[in-house]
């Protein structure tokens, strides 16, 4: 897929590897929505992009705002073609401890946000996309959802999260089966330890325990660095139905 002149959706794009998502794909020439449920923000990312760059307010818990988010970034030249959705939330509580059961009510926002909400933006971005005319490779667009390690190495604390990540791992080959006959390619990127502001706010000495933990590079991952794999993806064809693990070799102890 060519970046240079598409119509790139960027959801939970006003923030984080969002944020340097939506910045790479600007810089490589897409045309660049926004949706983010921080709408200040986004508009302010947007207005900072300049040309080629907007924003939508959206909560990916509802899908008609979702729906509405995916109609303007189709309304870009040659239409929707790369899709990148990096939405979510995290959670700590454990499955049962001496003061009860994990709330279920904690449990579903999780899954709400991180799963259901991939699974909206999947499916209204890939509805959009076979309206586009395939490109000289016989392409109509790209998916990228961001899946995380927690779904493989879940820790204490993590069953939420871990579930709800899981479970975008587990949607991406059969998502991209559904949509190869359509040439509409779906992948996802599980990053490891990041520099986002889910970690922003942990003591500077956490911070360098959790990255010290990393086997090589032993530092936090950049934003830039997912941006460029989703970058990437988008530009290789032979990525389809993958789940890219992007995390310095790091292997989740239990806690």
């Amino acid at each position: 897929m060519r970046i240079e002149g598409s119509g790139a959706l960027v959801v939970g794009g006003a923030s984080g590897l969002g944020e340097a998502a939506a910045r790479a794909l600007h810089e490589r020439g897409a045309h660049v929505l926004i949706a983010d449920l921080d709408a200040e923000r986004g508009a302010a990312l947007a207005a900072q992009l300049g040309q080629r760059a907007a924003c939508a307010a959206a909560d990916v818990t509802q899908p008609e705002q979702l729906e509405q988010a995916v109609t303007l970034a189709a309304q870009a030249p040659g239409g929707l073609r790369i899709a990148v959705h990096c939405a979510g939330i995290g959670h700590a509580e454990r499955i049962a401890r001496g003061r009860g059961p994990h709330r279920p009510e904690t449990f579903e926002q999780v899954v709400a946000v991180n799963l259901v909400g991939t699974f909206h933006a999947l499916r209204l971005a890939s509805a959009s996309m076979l309206a586009n005319e395939p490109d000289g490779g016989g392409e109509r667009g790209v998916i990228v959802n961001t899946a995380s390690i927690a779904a493989y190495d879940g820790q204490i604390g993590q069953v939420a999260y871990a579930a709800s990540k899981g479970g975008v791992v587990a949607l991406t080959l059969p998502a991209a089966r559904d949509l190869a006959g359509s040439g509409i390619r779906v992948c996802a990127i599980a990053p490891g330890l990041f520099d986002t502001p889910l970690l922003a706010g942990l003591p500077a000495q956490a911070r360098t325990q959790l990255a010290r933990s990393i086997p090589f590079p032993p530092r936090l991952g950049r934003p830039a660095e997912f941006a460029q794999l989703a970058c990437q993806i988008a530009e290789n064809q032979m990525l389809n139905g993958e789940v890219i693990r992007l995390d310095g070799a790091l292997r989740m102890a239990p806690r």
